[in-house]
């Protein structure tokens, strides 16, 4: 476990100029160049010595920044080209017959991508895990029978920052397609998708629509086009019910690939709906904001490719967090490919050579801090007995009358991070002990911190932040450009971004704190953000690690004497939690569900911090944690109540159709479950949810041909209601014997063995007597996939690490085991207590 070290960002302040130098051959005219260096240092250096009349040689007539405000920066060359084809006499080199005014306008079009094809520089190939992407994806479509009668699809499980959208080009490009349609969940990503298309040499011929302002009349019809619209206009219905006129025109193409981002927004379909617990979901204030955002309502939420209006030949999904698609089996193994962040970070610690294409790609750093009992008293306790943030951060009241309920805690904790009265507010910490490394405190970390995202509970504590930062008393927080993103007056979407870039104006000069609910925190880039706080409550690991992974876009600027070469302004990334047990427990679950194919949870979770490392502190002095220390506070630090939860989660069980359809055509599975206590009318039940589910099917695609009478559409929303609620049922009787399997550990001594050879093979008849089930019927369900073996490791896994504390009396056990079994695999004892 390497050492965290906090490296301070590169001073650079890249720079366009332009001179003159009067008597020489270039008399008249303007050299236009670039540098990094402060001021016109640049320029002196390549005039050592003045003329032979002790005269300067040259007249500096222009220094401007060539940074963007998306963080990005240009090189002369670009100005260059500017210069040329506005036919600007360039008399060799960097030397151009223009006025400085002419000069100013060409590096405003650079700096603001106006110019005519000014941004089509890119011509970046895909990286190798991107190659990969394409070449499994390609080969799969290519292979895949129409004998199947199912349109195509394949899963990218991708982290943020994979490149998504160029990948997706690129695999565009390679299969020949000419008509794509990318609809998204979150409006935000348009800007990036467009980027890419326009910016790169290999899609010259490509034309970009703007799916909610264009259609189809607006293109050549001759040359492919991408059209981006958002899932919630193109898929949703008139005040009718019908589809909307101006939108007929892409219900009427065969797509060659519908291509679906952000697709944890869109995952909600009637399969996976029913699989998830209410632990599995964000809390309903922040689910309601997340709504809001999307645009997506209750009633959309429900994709289902069967009954899609739209016509395409392939589906291409994307998500960083698709876990909740694939738990509930709606993508196969090879309909996947994988990439997570430790793939990313290997790589990049692995390559050879110069070159490397991940240099840029930060490292991030979880910073945990424990809240002093001043502080966290005034809460009440949230659900894991810890520091209740969305009570800490409470508050009320609209625009500049918003007000925190506990400002005065609010304030103090506002002073902690920056170090005030640290020792005064810690009393119990250890003599001696050095003060941890804090956000505004620590030198090294306010040099790096200089644009940083805050997502707090609601509009009204993002209000409230900014009104207490702006208080006289706070003179540090008023070195920073303070921006509420929160609220309708913010915008949808990319319109939200657009405030924040011009607050940033040039990123290397400026300073900024980002204040959000639930805007930009998930398909936006914004490169120069360095640090992201989580100062709210969620139980969702999709919603916090797509919210942290914002802080890891890579941020560069062009080399001085090379612009082929891109020289990292961020070599690390942070992200700072005031509630430890809940962050490590979402991280658990988090890595957890990345790798399908490994079993060992604390395996997971040890792949997964070797390369973001996590830092606690604890009251007393902050240290690097380690796996089982990361389990044992997101595990282990549950009650044994929280901890038997485990064993209800709707998630251990499948009920979607096609297993159900598996079970009603097993005659021995469904005997073997009527023998379970109240499955007496299972039969009538399944059979009823299939023909159901069969019938809504049929409402919804009426729903696409023609209009749904009032009649139908009660029909309709009340066939869905009572599905869910016979799901449910089903669901909940399964679990009955989920929980049973806590009583049947409890009772038998066998440690060492897999609890499915310990049922099936040492003790059958206990078995039997505590869930009325023989060894027969149990492994007959377990062939049907009725229940979800991973997340059945990881419960038994925190059910074995909190037995093991019962076990131990001062440091003696009476039997240390050499392994410990989980549901069907074995890890050895060195993985389960490893530092």
């Amino acid at each position: 476990m390497s050492k965290v070290t906090f490296p301070l960002r590169a001073n650079k302040s890249p720079k366009i100029y332009g001179y003159t130098q009067p008597g020489s051959e270039y008399e008249g005219l303007i050299k236009v160049g670039y540098t990094e260096q402060e001021g016109i240092k640049r320029i002196e250096d390549q005039f050592k010595t003045k003329g032979p009349d002790g005269i300067k040689r040259y007249d500096v007539l222009f220094l401007e920044s060539a940074m963007r405000e998306d963080g990005t920066s240009f090189w002369d060359h670009d100005v260059h080209n500017v210069l040329k084809k506005a036919k600007f006499r360039n008399a060799g080199g960097e030397w151009f017959e223009c006025s400085v005014n002419d000069l100013k306008s060409a590096v405003i079009a650079v700096k603001n991508r106006t110019a005519i094809d000014l941004g089509r520089t890119n011509d970046f190939d895909l990286r190798p895990e991107q190659k990969e992407a394409v070449r499994i994806t390609k080969n799969y479509f290519k292979s895949y029978s129409v004998e199947e009668n199912k349109t195509p699809h394949f899963l990218w499980n991708c982290k943020m920052r994979f490149g998504k959208t160029f990948t997706s080009y690129k695999l565009a490009e390679q299969m020949n397609w000419k008509k794509v349609l990318i609809l998204s969940f979150k409006t935000a990503v348009e800007e990036s998708w467009e980027e890419d298309l326009s910016s790169h040499k290999d899609f010259k011929s490509w034309q970009f629509i703007r799916g909610k302002e264009e259609s189809i009349d607006d293109i050549d019809a001759n040359k492919p086009f991408v059209c981006f619209a958002s899932f919630q206009d193109f898929l949703g219905k008139n005040k009718a019910g019908g589809i909307k006129v101006k939108n007929k025109w892409a219900h009427a193409i065969e797509w060659d690939c519908i291509i679906l981002d952000e697709y944890h927004y869109g995952a909600w379909n009637e399969n996976s709906k029913g699989l998830l617990s209410s632990d599995d979901e964000t809390n309903h204030e922040e689910q309601k904001e997340l709504d809001k955002e999307s645009g997506i309502q209750n009633s959309q939420k429900l994709w289902n490719e069967d009954v899609s209006p739209l016509k395409t030949n392939h589906y291409l999904y994307l998500s960083g967090t698709p876990f909740r698609a694939i738990e509930s089996g709606e993508f196969i193994e090879e309909q996947i490919y994988n990439w997570t962040y430790s793939d990313e970070q290997e790589a990049k610690e692995d390559w050879e050579g110069d070159n490397n294409p991940y240099q840029s790609m930060p490292k991030m750093v979880m910073m945990t801090y424990k809240m002093p009992e001043s502080i966290s008293q005034i809460t009440e306790t949230g659900e894991f007995d810890e520091f209740d943030l969305n009570e800490f951060f409470k508050a009320e009241g609209e625009g500049t009358d918003a007000r925190f309920k506990h400002e005065d805690h609010v304030q103090q904790w506002l002073n902690l991070i920056r170090g005030s009265g640290f020792n005064n507010i810690y009393t119990n910490r250890q003599l001696g002990a050095d003060k941890p490394p804090l956000p505004f405190a620590d030198s090294r970390l306010i040099n790096t911190l200089t644009h940083t995202f805050w997502f707090l509970p609601n509009v009204a504590s993002c209000n409230a932040m900014k009104n207490l930062m702006m208080q006289a008393s706070n003179t540090f927080y008023h070195d920073y450009e303070i921006l509420v993103c929160a609220g309708p007056g913010a915008g949808i979407g990319k319109k939200a971004l657009g405030p924040l870039k011009k607050l940033m104006a040039n990123p290397l000069k400026s300073k900024t704190i980002t204040l959000s609910c639930s805007k930009l925190n998930t398909g936006v880039t914004v490169r120069p953000w360095t640090g992201v706080f989580f100062l709210r409550n969620t139980s969702s690991p999709e919603t916090y690690f797509q919210t942290a992974f914002r802080v890891q876009s890579p941020w560069t600027i062009k080399k001085e004497d090379s612009p082929n070469i891109e020289e990292s302004l961020k070599e690390q990334c942070y992200v700072f939690d005031f509630a430890p047990n809940r962050a490590l427990r979402l991280l658990t679950d988090y890595s957890c569900r990345l790798n399908v194919n490994e079993n060992n949870p604390e395996q997971k979770v040890k792949e997964f911090i070797k390369f973001l490392p996590v830092l606690c502190f604890d009251g007393s002095s902050m240290r690097q944690i380690d796996a089982q220390e990361v389990l044992d506070f997101g595990m282990v630090g549950a009650t044994g109540p929280q901890l038997a939860k485990k064993f209800e989660s709707r998630r251990l069980v499948h009920v979607d159709d096609m297993t159900l359809t598996r079970l009603m055509q097993n005659e021995e599975a469904m005997e073997a479950l009527m023998k379970i206590e109240g499955f007496r009318k299972i039969n009538s039940d399944i059979e009823h949810i299939i023909n159901k589910s069969e019938k809504i099917n049929k409402l919804k695609k009426d729903a696409n041909e023609e209009e749904l009478s009032k009649k139908k559409k009660k029909e309709l929303t009340d066939a869905e209601k009572d599905n869910r609620g016979k799901r449910k049922q089903i669901q909940d009787k399964l679990l009955q014997f989920a929980s049973r399997i806590p009583i049947f550990m409890y009772l038998t001594d066998h440690r060492e063995q897999t609890l499915y050879d310990v049922i099936t093979e040492v003790e059958p008849k206990l078995f039997r007597r505590v869930t009325s089930l023989t060894v027969e019927n149990f492994e007959l369900l377990i062939s049907l996939k009725l229940f979800n073996a991973p997340l059945m490791n990881s419960a038994i896994l925190s059910f074995k690490r909190y037995e093991n504390d019962s076990l131990n009396y001062k440091g003696y056990r009476r039997h240390i085991p050499e392994k410990i079994g989980l549901y069907d695999t074995v890890i050895s004892a060195e993985e389960f207590h490893s530092q």
